[in-house]
């Protein structure tokens, strides 16, 4: 009975596939008749079946990827009704279209099984011509259906695909139409999650691309040979097929097969296969110009292949009388000058005029190596390639130059690469165009996973169940037994191993690989000394011995357990230890399958090797490495880490996070072993606070842009061309570097109304400290009356009440004050200065709190103000530039109860000083140590810490949150202007 349900409703939506939603019910009755009269059909019937139907089931996930397609539809679909793209209002439409308005019943549960995803890119574009629409897209769609299908065979949700289609439309929608007459170049930027995904983002843009009309694909890589290959593999695995890759061969002839690619690969019977060759159905082939072994080599006498065919030779390639009959063409190189050097040589001798060729220039990683810089020296040792970087940049920029029709799209995990920082970096592929920010994939575990940033529970009462700090991440202290940590780390390993061949047996789950990454330098002779001393801890660490066994019984009991049995969600663990034990000598087994469990990985001989392999072999084993293994290497598997190698660079550093990714069955199991005082000069650095400071920054940064991405009056707020100010602004010390050119765009005012600004960017000199301190004075002073106000009940957070210094100043001492700061760069927040001057003339007055919790020995006799209590906070790594913030989360709200952004929670002190024509302002007398201050601290030796809110009823006239000016008006459409 099932199945004919099944097959009439599955029916009904393939019936809907090619256009919007419609009348489900009599779509379903009418497929069903036909099968058998006499089964019932209806909307009861299905509601009753999707109510025991698993995640799995194939009539859920296909109802489940058809809501998603149309949730997402661009508002111009007729059927949508103008309603927004993932509003409540297009679902509603979805409904009313299929008929269900009527049944609340399937309603509420199609709204259950298949929530609103709201979260969706956020995309920073300039003007660009509609071409890409929905009846577009459908045409000659044959490889991004193709895509989807298999992705979905392997498991992927709805939502993830609806949220892949939805992301890659907003790329190619602002390419340029590959049949238009005129040559036009778009330039983009697409950022998303270390690890997160972005290869298949791209692989979704070309395959979209190719059934656009787009005929030469550049994929870009990294600067070594394994990341070629990885790629490479992966578009012949998913996007190709057996098809393109064999082009012709007979795959049943041994001795003419035996020469094609792919034929040792244990995956090859998993490669996606159409059943014909696309061209005998009139769709392009994809030939391959590149192969799994080998990187782009001159054609010489085989320039043909470069060579692309025309039906009408009398009509240019991108006219459709020859566009869809062509095949494209595709390129898989390494940022390798030798090598782009011979593409680019072998462009210029084809016969088909350029100007005709729609190209599409994938640049994977376009923040490392692709970028020119002014100092080749400061990326010395940083990246790999360092001396190639310019050569690299004109090899794109002559590609961009021979091909007019090229269209640049850079993928990046770093928001602040340095296409953002560097004007004379930046000239050839900033990303004028667009940027698009991706969504947070679901089941990513990234910087967020390892780090508190939100957490409202206090730190004293924070657990493995609510931190995630205490869930997955262990310190690497000063003055540690070195050995023992380590040890204890490879421990770890051998248990989330163990555990991995339980939930195997008890859960059906697959682990083929099982991996833990050691990175404590970049020098390859500590490599080799590491490696060394792991080999001699795991030779007498006797799993197999009674003191072995006890010493992973007390870790999985005093750690493991109780994480497994606060995040293992639905995956099986065992309650005692003597149920694993079964399945560690499994572990060792696997992980000694080479005899030899650590595998050093720190240059491209052991890069290429086999043993490291991923996609040819199982690969259980100990990874000792550092550059090689820090950008772009995909490390599968990855369980527990042992990091503890420092950098100055930001983006570098996030980089080197290769704990970040999809720990599908096993999330649980993954530790970070973290060096929290590690040697740096006669300092040391926190790299748990430098990871927990890069995150704080770009979390903001993407909150930025999302708030700026509004559309105001249809126009955008900001372009490209906007955004280097922002995080120039955000992070002060990364400014433009070349003298011989800069960013046009200038950011004068952004409008904070109803939100808390807090600045971190204070001088450290005492002279500085001493001039803010007097700065700052009049308002420490003013909060002169002793109050207790309420903190209400937040997430995580009790209801409970503070001590506090409540007073009041004028707008014009609030402004002298805030004027008077000294910050580390003399334009630090000086639009949002901007905007408390453009308000002043309704905000008469400001509230000043100052907060009094604390322990009671960082209590000090402040100069001219009295007793009051020191903040505890320093400069943040990896900079050392910017403060800790702050504020408490206990304290903002007060704040932003006065500024009207939070409703009346009972606080009767501060309603009595309410007024719509007032702002607040939080101020913290702050130190690194407070309770190394003297009794009578001097100026010097304090920090005073504000953060303001402005009344939230306070907006422009436009709703404008930012205005920009360009520094030259002449080229006020330029990114990038000379700086004389």
């Amino acid at each position: 009975m099932s199945d004919v349900l099944i097959a009439a409703y599955s029916a009904a939506l393939g019936a809907m596939e090619a256009g919007g939603p419609k009348p489900l019910l009599p779509r379903a009755m009418l497929e069903g008749s036909e099968r058998d009269a006499k089964t019932d059909v209806g909307l009861t019937a299905l509601s009753a079946y999707l109510n025991t139907a698993s995640l799995n089931d194939d009539l859920r996930k296909r109802l489940h990827m058809a809501v998603s397609r149309w949730d997402i539809s661009p508002e111009g679909a007729e059927w949508a009704s103008d309603t927004p793209a993932r509003s409540s209002a297009r679902r509603q439409a979805i409904y009313d279209r299929l008929g269900l308005l009527t049944h609340q019943t399937i309603v509420d549960q199609f709204n259950d099984l298949f929530p609103l995803e709201t979260d969706t890119p956020v995309v920073i574009s300039d003007k660009f011509e509609p071409w890409y629409t929905a009846e577009r897209s459908e045409k000659n769609a044959f490889y991004w259906p193709g895509y989807i299908k298999l992705l979905a065979g392997k498991g992927w949700s709805a939502d993830a695909l609806a949220g892949l289609d939805e992301a890659t439309t907003k790329v190619v929608e602002r390419l340029t139409d590959p049949y238009r007459l005129e040559a036009r170049q778009a330039k983009g930027l697409v950022v998303g999650y270390v690890q997160s995904g972005k290869t298949a983002n791209f692989t979704g843009v070309v395959a979209k691309a190719v059934d656009a009309g787009y005929r030469l694909i550049v994929i870009l890589t990294g600067t070594i040979d394994v990341l070629r290959k990885q790629t490479q593999r992966r578009l012949d695995m998913e996007l190709l097929g057996k098809e393109n890759i064999l082009r012709g061969v007979d795959p049943n002839d041994p001795e003419t097969v035996a020469h094609a690619d792919y034929q040792d690969d244990p995956d090859w019977s998993r490669f996606v296969e159409f059943g014909f060759l696309p061209s005998t159905r009139n769709f392009p082939d994809i030939i391959r110009l590149t192969s799994r072994n080998f990187d782009y080599k001159s054609l010489r006498a085989g320039i043909v292949a470069l060579e692309f065919e025309k039906s009408d030779k009398s009509k240019a390639l991108v006219d459709p009388a020859n566009l869809p009959s062509s095949s494209a063409r595709i390129v898989v190189v390494k940022k390798n000058k030798a090598v782009l050097k011979k593409f680019v040589k072998d462009l210029k001798s084809i016969k088909t005029p350029r100007h005709e060729i729609p190209a599409l220039i994938i640049d994977d990683e376009s923040d490392q190596a692709s970028v020119n810089t002014s100092n080749p020296s400061k990326w010395k040792g940083q990246l790999p390639g360092s001396e190639e970087r310019t050569a690299i940049n004109k090899s794109i920029s002559d590609l961009l130059t021979l091909l007019p029709r090229a269209q640049y799209v850079g993928y990046t995990a770093t928001p602040f690469a340095n296409v953002f920082i560097d004007p004379g970096d930046a000239f050839d592929i900033f990303p004028r165009d667009f940027l698009i920010s991706l969504s947070r994939p679901v089941g990513y575990m990234g910087v967020k996973n390892f780090h508190d940033i939100g957490n409202e529970v206090d730190p004293d009462d924070r657990t493995v169940s609510n931190s995630n700090e205490a869930a997955f991440v262990r310190d690497l202290r000063d003055g540690e037994d070195w050995d023992k940590k380590l040890q204890e780390s490879l421990d770890a390993y051998v248990l989330a191993g163990a555990l991995k061949l339980y939930r195997e047996k008890t859960d059906g789950e697959t682990y083929r690989h099982h991996t833990m990454l050691v990175h404590a330098s970049v020098q390859q002779q500590e490599h080799a000394e590491l490696a060394k001393q792991i080999r001699d801890l795991w030779k007498s660490a006797g799993y197999s011995s009674t003191s072995g066994l006890a010493r992973l019984r007390k870790l999985y009991d005093g750690d493991f357990l109780p994480v497994c049995r606060a995040r293992a969600g639905n995956y099986t663990f065992p309650s005692h230890f003597d149920d694993l034990k079964p399945h560690i000598a499994g572990a060792i087994s696997r992980i000694t399958s080479h005899t030899d469990p650590v595998l050093v990985v720190n240059g491209d001989k052991e890069m290429a090797s086999e043993d490291v392999d991923f996609d040819k072999r199982q690969v259980w084993r100990i990874l000792v490495g550092g550059t090689k293994l820090s950008r772009g290497f995909t490390v599968e598997g990855l369980t527990v880490s042992y990091y503890r190698r420092k950098t100055k660079q930001a983006d570098t550093l996030m980089q080197m996070g290769r704990w970040f990714g999809f720990r599908n069955g096993y999330e649980d199991l993954v530790r970070l072993y973290i060096g929290r005082a590690e040697p740096d000069g006669i300092k040391t650095v926190d790299l748990y606070e430098a990871f927990d400071a890069i995150v704080r920054d770009e979390e903001a940064f993407r909150d930025q842009l999302r708030q700026y991405a509004e559309m105001v009056d249809g126009r955008p707020q900001i372009t490209p061309k906007d955004i280097p100010p922002l995080v120039s602004q955000h992070l002060p010390w990364l400014k433009p570097a070349a003298k011989n050119k800069m960013f046009n765009a200038e950011l004068v005012v952004r409008r904070s109304a109803g939100s808390l600004v807090i600045p971190t960017g204070y001088p450290v000199a005492d002279d500085l400290k001493e001039h803010n301190y007097r700065a700052v004075l009049p308002l420490l002073a003013a909060a002169s009356e002793k109050v207790q106000l309420l903190v209400p009940t937040l997430p995580n957070v009790t209801a409970t009440q503070f001590d506090a210094w409540i007073g009041e100043v004028d707008t014009d001492k609030f402004l002298r004050a805030i004027d008077g700061i000294k910050w580390i760069t003399t334009d630090y927040y000086a639009p949002d200065k901007a905007f408390l001057h453009e308000i002043s003339g309704v905000v008469r007055n400001w509230t000043v709190i100052v907060p009094q919790t604390g322990v009671a020995k960082n209590r000090r006799d402040l100069p001219d103000v009295g007793e009051r209590v020191i903040v505890e906070r320093g400069p943040k790594p990896p900079s050392n530039k910017l403060w800790g913030e702050p504020t408490d989360r206990k304290h903002r709200p007060a704040a932003q109860f006065l500024a009207g952004s939070l409703a009346d929670y009972g606080d009767t002190v501060l309603s009595s000083r309410k007024s719509p024509d007032k702002g607040a302002v939080l101020v913290y007398p702050m130190a690194p140590n407070p309770a190394e201050l003297p009794a009578k601290p001097e100026p010097k030796d304090i920090v005073l810490g504000v953060a303001w809110i402005a009344p939230s009823h306070l907006r422009s006239s436009a709703n404008e949150v930012v205005q920009f000016r360009a520094k030259n008006s002449d080229l006020a459409n330029e990114p990038i202007v000379p700086a004389n």
